[in-house]
């Protein structure tokens, strides 16, 4: 019994000193099968429009304006009949801002417009067809780009609706929790910095400037809006009057019996603290 007890203690010394020899991985030796990828890529678009509407009461005002958002009706499984975001598959070749683009290029028409990205979903089941994470973008797109919107061959119908109705629909996967990421987004976009002027003229005027903001941020409200923007130190230099090509300022009357000076951006972005 002694020299099997003996035995068996060599035996585990001699193991426990040999070396496993683990595989390093390196170029020669990788392979994508050790690993589970996504089933899919998707590049999903929030595409944010303002539309404007004359009021028709005969007396000069600025025109109704509000917030909205594409969708395009499904055509196929999954969610087929249900109201969704744009967007599509990424292809290999391709990177996510690319095919963002593709998609925003394809839904619009237009390609030079603010483009941004915003966040990534990838809760397990988000997608009945497997593992999809979607990487999220938002796009503002001025009205007149989307006038002549058709649907595409994978879609049955498209269409803006107001974005408040588009956040009581029940969107396919999870869009409608996409959007209000999105909303949320511009919103804080809108009050830090000048994307107000994706969904403005060339030239306006502070009014027009003022009702936009407020389109997107309905709870935003400044009574001296005309002396900050144009006379506050850490602001000066966004905005410039706009003159005609003798040096005369250039007025406009159109939404107002008087005539008001037009501004237009310039390409200064103010670095703005929250500490002063």
């Amino acid at each position: 019994m002694e020299n099997n007890r003996d035995h068996s203690e060599t035996e585990t010394e001699t193991e426990s000193e040999v070396e496993v020899e683990v595989e390093i991985e390196n170029e020669s030796n990788y392979t994508s099968s050790k690993y589970h990828t996504p089933d899919g890529a998707p590049s999903d678009i929030v595409i944010f429009t303002i539309t404007s509407r004359e009021r028709g009461t005969g007396k000069k005002a600025l025109p109704e304006r509000e917030l909205q958002v594409l969708l395009i009706e499904r055509k196929r499984w999954p969610f087929e009949g249900q109201w969704a975001l744009p967007g599509g598959f990424c292809g290999e070749e391709e990177s996510m801002y690319d095919c963002a683009r593709r998609e925003l290029m394809e839904e619009t028409g237009v390609a030079d417009v603010h483009l941004e990205y915003f966040n990534v979903y990838s809760e397990p089941k988000r997608d009945p067809r497997g593992w999809i994470i979607s990487h999220a973008f938002f796009a503002l797109v001025h009205e007149r780009y989307l006038a002549e919107r058709k649907a595409q061959d994978d879609a049955a119908d498209v269409r803006l609706f107001p974005v408040s109705e588009a956040l009581r629909m029940d969107l396919a996967f999870d869009h409608r929790r996409i959007l209000s990421d999105a909303l949320e987004r511009i919103r804080e976009k809108m009050l830090t910095t000048t994307i107000a002027k994706e969904f403005l003229p060339a030239e306006f005027t502070i009014g027009e400037l003022y009702q936009v903001i407020r389109t997107v941020v309905p709870d935003f409200e400044e009574q001296n809006f005309i002396r900050k923007i144009t006379s506050t130190r850490s602001r000066q230099g966004i905005l410039e009057e706009a003159a005609d090509e003798n040096g005369a300022p250039k007025l406009s009357n159109r939404y107002s019996q008087r005539s008001a000076q037009l501004y237009r951006f310039t390409d200064y972005a103010p670095k703005l603290s929250i500490y002063g």
